[in-house]
């Protein structure tokens, strides 16, 4: 097991920076290098690796939406609430529902188990997006509007209504659960919970580091905000809330009530992200059985790009009205496009249950991963710089301008 950790560490090291060198984004870079090294490539992981793989990936993804929470301005949330409330779900509808209608037609799905396919290709990678997202709003790009504050808020709560409408479907299939509309119906309650956990978690941290009698060094701070974080997460998952965005909502919180301790956190969770990125993304990689998508054919790339185009127009539909211009929403539809985590986790699911297309739906789902998890990435990072407005710079000093 160690020497699989090794092998990982200096393989996703070497990976990340060959990628930038190559101007790439180095996510993809070690994306890949778990596609070769896991169990469906070269075979180097230990067992024992890949049985915590899912648990190891989780906790680096608690890391990075905690970061992302600790960066989230109160006034910059306020100016773009509204288009991520709507982000956070015309998007994901509409592509699991246009991807229902396809698959259902085309593939000759029962609608029930094209309702499955949709919405577990509807759900963005937040382990992919957030990352991204933060690397912009670090350079300035696109904060002029707060795009990836947008962005950042919207994506945490598109995974409750992807994963939300799959489980309703899987219970219909079953004939078990509650209804279609009333799986629909508790997602506000889902969203509600999450942020209410993440409230009371922010505020007894805060309470806890505001003891005169009690001296916490930044170390120890640390250690409590991420086991705060964890424990919001694994509550949320238990009373089936969005427990992902409990995790942002508590670093929103400290960033507001204790600026200067949240400003330590963000610095020591930076170079913790540095060692975590690595496991998150060779870990994903090494879930992608590349043999599994090459079955989908032709027809399941065709039923992954219908379902982006739907993704694209609910995008250009939730910030119709908004003060973007054409080129930052083109920027926001391409960066609401790769999928990794959600589809790894649940693409499965159906093929164990015994669903009659269950293997149609894992290898549609895989071919999604491996299609969107590089493209969507290079496009982020590549289309940034020219569709975005990068930072104001102010005038030279002592210069004047010319009328």
């Amino acid at each position: 097991m160690i020497q699989s950790i090794l092998i990982v560490l200096l393989l996703g090291l070497l990976a990340d920076r060959l990628f930038r060198a190559l101007r790439l984004p180095g996510l993809l870079g070690m994306i890949l290098v778990g596609v070769a090294i896991g169990p469906y490539g070269l075979g180097l992981l230990a067992p024992g690796v890949l049985a915590v793989s899912a648990d190891v990936r989780m906790v680096a993804l608690v890391v990075i939406l905690l970061r992302a929470g600790l960066g989230l301005e109160k006034e910059l949330l306020q100016q773009v609430g509204k288009q991520a409330v709507t982000m956070s779900a015309i998007p994901c509808l509409l592509e699991g529902f246009t991807v229902l209608l396809v698959s259902h037609y085309v593939l000759d799905l029962p609608l029930v188990e094209a309702g499955m396919l949709g919405f577990i290709l509807a759900a963005v990678s937040p382990a992919v997006v957030v990352p991204a997202m933060l690397s912009l709003k670090e350079r300035g790009l696109g904060m002029n509007k707060g795009i990836p504050i947008i962005i950042l808020a919207g994506s945490s709560i598109d995974d409750v209504f992807a994963i939300t409408l799959f489980t309703a479907f899987v219970g219909l299939t079953s004939q078990e659960g509650q209804s279609l509309w009333l799986q629909i119906a508790r997602i506000p309650v889902q969203v509600i919970g999450g942020v209410f956990l993440g409230v009371l978690g922010g505020w007894l941290l805060y309470r806890l580091y505001r003891q005169d009698k009690i001296h916490l060094h930044g170390m120890e701070r640390l250690t409590l905000v991420i086991a705060a974080a964890m424990a919001t997460l694994v509550t949320g998952e238990r009373l089936q809330l969005a427990g992902l965005l409990g995790v942002m909502t508590l670093g929103f919180v400290l960033l507001e009530k204790a600026n200067g301790i949240a400003a330590d956190l963000q610095r020591s969770l930076e170079r913790i992200w540095f060692i975590a990125q690595i496991f998150l993304f060779v870990l994903i990689g090494a879930e992608v059985n590349v043999a599994v998508a090459l079955q989908a054919g032709l027809v399941g790339l065709g039923v992954v790009l219908i379902g982006l185009v739907g993704r694209a127009t609910g995008v250009l539909i939730a910030l119709h009205g908004s003060q973007l211009n054409a080129k930052e929403r083109a920027f926001c539809a391409i960066a609401y496009t790769p999928k990794a985590t959600v589809q790894a986790a649940i693409g499965g699911i159906p093929l164990a249950m015994g669903v009659a297309s269950g293997e149609t739906i894992l290898a549609i789902a895989v071919l999604a991963v491996v299609l969107t998890a590089s493209l969507g990435s290079v496009g982020i990072y590549a289309l940034a710089p020219r569709l975005l407005q990068g930072p104001v710079k102010a005038p030279a000093p002592g210069r004047a301008e010319l009328g």
